[in-house]
């Protein structure tokens, strides 16, 4: 992972960190929340390719559909709705109780499954039909601005907006994912030698992506909820490799990795409101 964009992260989660603590915030809604959860995905239509392979000229373009192996999902959040005394001490219109905003970092792990697809050279002179087995070991870390609205039900002295506040969000999301793929190339024609392709290193990229959320809070106290929600996140991100020189018929050239993400995950989480 990019230092730099480590760094912007942290800066970020400061910054309003230090907002939260300036005089005349204090009777803001705010929350700060950790949660856990599962995260799976669907079927990536992936596409890959490699340029130039063995010095040869011309392009393999490979096809397949891919699975995504299920993972452990967690994150925080640190948010804040619009009340009437609300953020940095604005005057809110009272509907605006309703509406909220805040920041969710969460980490996935994002590996794909040994899958089969199909090869289609441009190579000059290679007569023989491939097939090609694929697989990738990656991961994603995922910065949310998202965009909330909320209803109370239940509501009582202590909690008067409503115990029970199921919500909605959406928003863009910065993702930085990596993938370290490894494949598998093998011809029908048997007097065609097989080979298995292993990258030996990882690639890193970064992607603007969509995030949606839904989910049901219960305050359990008066400043301490409990959670279940359900996100969506959809991003399509692109790799680009350079083979080790030691690879034959391949070394030497770059491999192109160009998968689709729809993520999904179901978490539980505890958050204190102050």
């Amino acid at each position: 992972m990019n230092t730099k964009k480590v760094c912007g992260i942290l800066g970020l989660v400061v910054l309003v960190a230090a907002l939260v603590a300036l005089p005349g915030v204090a009777k803001a809604e705010m929350y700060v929340e950790a949660y856990i959860g599962g995260s799976w995905a669907a079927d990536s239509k992936e596409s890959n390719s490699f340029t130039n392979p063995g010095g040869m000229g011309g392009v393999v373009n490979n096809s397949l559909s891919g699975a995504i192996d299920t993972s452990v999902h967690g994150g925080a959040k640190l948010g804040t709705w619009f009340v009437k005394e609300g953020f940095l001490g604005y005057d809110y219109p009272d509907w605006m109780k309703y509406l909220g905003f805040y920041l969710d970092i969460s980490y996935n792990k994002v590996d794909f499954r040994r899958a089969r697809g199909s090869s289609t050279t441009t190579i000059p002179g290679l007569g023989a039909t491939y097939r090609n087995q694929f697989f990738s070991e990656g991961n994603a870390i995922t910065l949310a601005f998202m965009f909330a609205g909320r209803y109370g039900f239940l509501p009582d002295s202590e909690v008067p907006f409503g115990r029970l506040q199921p919500y909605v969000a959406v928003g863009p999301a910065v993702l930085w994912t990596q993938q370290e793929p490894k494949f598998s190339i093998y011809a029908i024609d048997p007097a065609v030698n097989n080979y298995t392709l292993k990258q030996g290193g990882a690639s890193n990229t970064t992607v603007i992506c969509l995030a949606a959320e839904a989910g049901v809070r219960y305050m359990a106290l008066k400043n301490v909820s409990v959670g279940i929600s359900f996100k969506y996140r959809y991003a399509e991100p692109s790799f680009d490799f350079t083979m080790p020189e030691n690879i034959l018929p391949y070394g030497g050239k770059s491999f192109k990795f160009d998968p689709t993400y729809h993520l999904f995950s179901g978490q539980f989480g505890v958050a204190y409101h102050f």
